[in-house]
């Protein structure tokens, strides 16, 4: 189970990360492009992962994750924040913040967690 205040944590964490609002929801953007959302009320995330990925968590777990449909395509995953477990709710939010984020932002990203210096 994850709060949705954990989630929002572990969202802001990420390198450039902000929290904005968009329409009613509050949105997680990377340099203004939104990888993750939060409609109101606190009981889903709907983050933005490719259709392999969306596929993927609905299989393992269709009570927490459910497709995110918008324009009649699969554009991620609605998250029951009360049936998903932190680990692997982290694991879709980091893996949308890299499809949003700026490929060197995502390789000194990845070289500070490996201790080592961005190129």
């Amino acid at each position: 189970m994850m709060e949705l205040e954990e989630a929002r944590r572990f969202a802001l964490s990420l390198p450039e990360a902000t929290e904005e609002p968009h329409f009613e929801k509050a949105s997680f953007r990377v340099r203004g492009k939104i990888f993750a959302t939060a409609p109101p009320g606190g009981e889903y995330l709907h983050v933005l992962v490719d259709e392999e990925e969306a596929r993927a968590a609905v299989a393992e777990d269709s009570t927490a994750f459910e497709d995110l449909l918008w324009g009649g395509r699969l554009k991620g995953v609605r998250v029951s924040l009360a049936a998903a477990s932190s680990e692997r709710v982290a694991e879709l939010l980091e893996e949308s913040w890299r499809r949003r984020a700026p490929k060197r932002l995502v390789a000194a990203f990845d070289a500070a967690r490996a201790g080592q210096a961005p190129t």
